[in-house]
């Protein structure tokens, strides 16, 4: 008799278990009484801030704005109406238009498939007071250094996010990062249908790297506004000082004008992308009496592949915003990201100090989009 055949299992879950048995063997390894979680003090550049909390400062309740297409005080009416234009694209916005959150203006529609209706106008059960994703994380996905780059995200990663968020497992280590409480809110709003269908069109976009990576030790001098840094156009640079400092290229397509194919400018330490490569390729672990001796970290390509584009539902983190990449990292660390992939993470991050997130973040920023198949 024929024995019955074992039924397949699915990528992800042989991906998750491959990955799980990558990290044991790295946990034991790094050897388990010596990983422990680790006490360093914020890096607020990548929260967009340039002072620490106040003492007592709380994060804040789940809410979503509500949208308005109002005229601001604080600008010239006929600069609110005016309609701009951006090279390449045939579309006509006006700022009006450019900053409405339920109905997310599109310079350039054949970058990306058709938007499904929570993407453009935000899940339906919030009308006029919704946010749709591409607002923040634009039509393309590519986000901006104070959010997330969701493109190219698995689907099964994408939709355990949102639970995390509408859960309460996914919060930010500095209580006053806007994002978190806004997509707590817009997450615990969502369908099921709506969480799908953003999953499926985010994820069936190719991630495209959009962050030019520059080794310098002094930036130009910026300021803050909405969390993301600008520079203020003076002639003049400060020490890099152990930063990262993440700019947008151009700051009037990116900021008054929401272009998507205006990318950004990451400043990193001088030597932080080779010390990056030794940490995420090998864990940095170094030779010693001729044996091997195990680093503080494990190397990335076990759970996120060899390109570190994603493997299974495991996220792809090659060129995606070094800012957002340490934001996560720290909050793993300090134990704010706690959702159901959170432990397996663990031991990557126990051992990390400020200078190696800025190092892995400078590296895997720098990393260009894989090689094309030969035909």
């Amino acid at each position: 008799m024929d024995r019955p055949r074992p039924r397949p299992q699915p990528v992800r879950s042989v991906g998750r278990r491959l990955c799980r048995l990558a990290l044991v063997a790295g946990w034991l390894a790094l050897g388990a009484g010596a990983v422990h979680a680790a006490d360093l003090p914020e890096p607020l550049w990548a929260y967009g801030y340039a002072t620490p909390p106040a003492p007592g400062d709380q994060p804040r309740p789940p809410t979503v704005p509500r949208t308005s297409r109002d005229l601001r005080t604080n600008e010239p009416a006929a600069e609110q109406t005016r309609l701009r234009h951006v090279a390449g694209s045939r579309a006509a916005f006006s700022r009006v238009d450019i900053r409405d959150s339920g109905n997310v203006a599109d310079w350039f529609p054949e970058d990306h498939p058709p938007m499904p209706n929570v993407v453009v106008h935000g899940p339906a059960s919030l009308g006029p007071a919704s946010w749709g994703c591409a607002l923040c994380h634009l039509p393309t996905g590519r986000g901006r250094p104070e959010n997330a780059p969701v493109a190219g995200q698995p689907v099964a990663y994408f939709l355990r996010q949102l639970e995390d968020f509408r859960n309460g497992a996914r919060a930010s280590a500095d209580p006053r990062k806007p994002n978190t409480p806004l997509m707590t809110g817009l997450a615990r709003a969502m369908s099921p249908a709506e969480m799908q269908a953003a999953a499926e069109y985010f994820g069936a976009m190719k991630w495209t790297p959009w962050t030019r990576v520059v080794e310098t030790d002094r930036v130009p001098v910026t300021r803050i506004e909405g969390n993301l840094f600008q520079p203020t156009g003076e002639d003049r640079t400060e020490p890099i000082a152990g930063r990262i400092i993440e700019v947008p290229a151009d700051v009037e397509q990116t900021e008054v004008l929401r272009n998507p194919r205006a990318g950004f400018i990451a400043y990193v330490p001088p030597g932080s992308i080779a010390r990056g490569r030794d940490l995420v390729t090998t864990g940095g672990q170094r030779g010693a009496g001729g044996r091997t001796v195990p680093g503080r970290t494990l190397a990335c390509a076990a759970c996120h592949g060899p390109d570190l584009m994603g493997l299974a539902d495991v996220p792809g983190i090659a060129g995606r915003s070094p800012s957002y990449l340490v934001r996560q990292l720290y909050d793993l660390q300090s134990g704010t990201r706690r959702g159901k992939s959170a432990p397996l993470m663990l031991p990557v991050v126990a051992q990390l100090t400020g200078d190696d997130l800025v190092a892995i973040a400078a590296y895997v920023t720098s990393l260009p989009p894989p090689s094309a198949p030969p035909p």
